[in-house]
């Protein structure tokens, strides 16, 4: 896998990174709609559960198809393992349970996916996992938050909605000083705008869903261990037996053979196998969504209409700079934008007519949504304040339609403003 890593470039690697010919020559994933997997004898079975030999038992834990997704997303993120699973949400539920315990602590960006927030402020507490939100850009108070009981430091590469952007190699060297690790949530980035393993992170999620499966068919996760953590250390005891037996691949080898295999938060074939699809289209996608993005931010940003933009591509986002280093001078396919108030953004997300109102990123179609009203709505002012939710604001992910088609939907609604 680091052969093909050093040899090829990203788009390159997305179509042919990790892919494993299927049956008869087949250049595509085989489909193994199946829940179970059947051998000659006793003995081969046995030797399996005991891991002394390699193969699917149960499509809970493991399948070729799921299997397929997994080498492709670990070659392309540089990492050494990996795990799909039935959403994003999963994925990070997954990864999480599989470092905390009872009484111990996350680090948390304030600018969260509000599923995340909630999973993290309501799900978790009931459990005894406390998570402190800070604001990820400060490194000052990052620093100044990580205590005895922190165990892991969680960020976005983009903030959703707030859209601001971290320093990950910076929150890396913090998470290093401390002996824990950092988990990254890249759905909005994806590999293309930057692999998260070169910038530090050891553990990158994805909601698999949105930009890598691009058509909004499926919904899937993952979770990308990049074999950069020691987790020989006094802080996390419950990883010393898989420590001592696959070393390096203790993190990639408790979250399979016991969290996820406990959960049981597996992904479909067939929705793993579409995820791979996309895959192979990730790149010639975000190019468009990046490009046409910006152009769409600059316009919005000088029309009359509208009271301010946000998107890190514009040169006056306090993320700019940040940014413009981190992701190679591309600024992903999410921006918002404010009008005069709530009844205004209403109006213009009922006039736009290419533009879809629903709850989802990512799409190869431009959608729109008022996160305040919906995907927010459960949070109070202060937290949505500090999730970067207003009640003037509109989301945008912006699709790969033809810009000048994108641009004259939104100039014809916001004249409805």
């Amino acid at each position: 896998m680091a052969e093909t890593r050093s040899a090829v470039k990203l788009d390159t690697l997305l179509v042919h990174g990790g892919s494993v010919p299927g049956p008869a020559g087949a250049t595509k994933a085989a489909i193994v709609q199946a829940s179970a997997f059947a051998y000659q004898s006793a003995e081969e079975l046995e030797d399996i559960f005991k891991g002394r030999a390699i193969g699917q038992v149960y499509t809970r834990i493991g399948n070729p198809t799921l299997e397929s997704l997994e080498k492709r997303l670990t070659a392309v993120e540089g990492g050494i393992g990996g795990i799909v699973t039935s959403s994003g949400m999963a994925a990070i539920s997954t990864a999480v349970l599989a470092i905390v315990r009872s009484g111990d602590e996350i680090l948390s960006s304030s600018s969260l996916f509000g599923g995340t927030y909630s999973l993290f402020k309501d799900t978790f507490e009931n459990y005894g996992i406390l998570s402190r939100f800070v604001d990820p850009v400060d490194l000052d108070a990052v620093a100044a938050a990580v205590n005895e009981k922190t165990r892991l430091i969680f960020v976005e590469t983009i903030g959703n909605p707030k859209l601001d952007v971290p320093d990950i190699a910076a929150l890396a060297a913090i998470a290093r000083r401390h002996g824990i690790p950092l988990m990254v949530d890249a759905t909005v980035s994806t590999p293309y705008l930057a692999r998260m393993k070169e910038f530090g992170a050891d553990i990158v999620i994805h909601s698999t869903s949105k930009y890598i499966n691009g058509t909004a068919n499926s919904i899937g996760g993952a979770i990308i261990d990049c074999g950069s953590f020691d987790w020989n250390s006094d802080k996390f005891p419950h990883f010393a037996q898989f420590y001592r037996k696959y070393r390096n691949f203790a993190f990639t080898a408790r979250t399979r053979k016991l969290i996820h295999k406990d959960i049981g938060a597996c992904a479909a074939p067939l929705n793993a196998f579409l995820h791979g699809e996309g895959l192979d289209t990730l790149g010639l996608r975000m190019e468009r969504h990046c490009t046409s993005a910006l152009k769409l931010a600059r316009f919005l940003k000088g029309h009359e209409k509208v009271q301010w933009v946000n998107y890190p591509g514009l040169p006056d986002s306090p993320f700019h700079e940040v940014a413009a280093r981190q992701f190679q001078g591309r600024f992903g396919g999410l921006l918002t934008f404010g009008l005069a108030d709530k009844a205004a953004a209403f109006r213009v997300i009922n006039a736009l007519q290419l533009a879809k109102n629903l709850a989802n990123i990512g799409d190869t179609k431009t959608l729109v949504i008022h996160p305040a009203s919906t995907i927010c709505a459960d949070y109070d002012a202060p937290t949505k304040a500090l999730m970067g939710v207003s009640e003037e604001q509109v989301r945008v992910s912006v699709g790969i339609e033809d810009i000048e088609d994108i641009l004259e939907d939104f100039a014809a609604a916001l004249a409805k403003a």
